[in-house]
C-alpha cells in the first residue's frame, strides 16, 4: 500500500510520518532525499550550482540551503528551474527505494510539494496534515526561529489548504498538541491500512 502524506510548512507533517514510522511504514521522506541528491560531488549540486552561481554553495562547498531558499521563496521563475533540476532526482531515487521494499510494506511517501507537482494520483491513499495559518507561524517561529514574514512567504508559495483538501482522502487537522496527531495517525491506521495476512 502506498501512502501519500502532504502538508504546507508548519502543519505538523513531519510529526504525522515519524507516528507511520513506529507503526511499522516505510517511510520515504521527500526533504531528507531532496538534501542527499545535492550532496558535494552529486550531478544535482552541480546543476544547482550551474543555475544559480555559486553563491548558492557555503564555504564548505554544501549547498547553502538559507541563500538557495531566500533566491527561490521570493521567485517563482527560479523556484521553478529549481524544481526542474531536483525533481527528476527526487523522483528517480524514491522509485529505487520503494522497489527494494518487501512486499506488503506500507509506504508512507513523505511529499511536501505532492499538489503541486500532480503526484496525488499515485498513491492509494493521500493523507493531509492541516492546521491553521496562525498555528503554523507560530511553530515555526518557535520550532526554526523562522520571522512571521519568512513563514508567510514560505506558506504563500505552498498549495493552499483548499487545493490540499480537494486531493485528499484524508485530511488529519493538527491544532492541537502532537500527542492529538499521534492520536488521529493511530486511528487512520487502524481504520484504512490493511493489515498483513499471516
Amino acid at each position: 500500500m502506498r501512502i501519500g502524506l502532504t502538508g504546507g510548512i508548519g502543519s505538523g507533517k513531519s510529526t504525522a510520518a515519524r507516528r507511520f514510522a513506529e507503526l511499522g511504514a516505510l517511510v520515504v521522506d521527500s526533504d531528507r532525499i531532496a538534501r542527499e541528491v545535492v550532496e558535494p560531488g552529486t550531478p544535482g549540486l552541480a546543476a544547482v550550482v550551474e543555475a544559480f552561481g555559486p553563491r548558492v554553495l557555503g564555504p564548505d562547498g554544501r549547498l547553502d540551503r538559507p541563500a538557495l531558499g531566500k533566491l527561490v521563496f521570493a521567485d517563482e521563475a527560479a523556484r521553478t528551474r529549481l524544481n526542474g533540476i531536483l525533481h527528476p532526482l527526487i523522483r528517480a531515487r524514491v522509485v529505487e527505494i520503494v522497489a527494494a521494499a518487501p512486499a506488503g510494506t506500507v509506504v508512507v511517501q513523505d511529499v511536501p510539494l505532492l499538489v503541486e507537482t500532480g503526484q496525488a494520483g499515485s498513491f492509494d491513499l493521500v493523507v493531509v496534515v492541516e492546521a491553521p495559518p496562525e498555528v503554523r507561524i507560530e511553530r515555526l517561529g518557535r520550532d526554526r526561529g523562522m520571522p512571521a514574514e519568512e513563514a508567510r512567504a514560505r506558506m504563500a508559495s505552498q498549495a493552499t489548504d483548499a487545493e490540499r483538501r480537494a486531493v485528499a482522502d484524508v485530511v488529519l487537522v493538527n491544532d492541537g498538541s502532537p500527542e492529538d496527531l499521534r492520536d488521529r495517525v493511530d486511528r487512520l491506521w487502524a481504520e484504512r491500512v490493511p493489515v498483513p495476512p499471516g
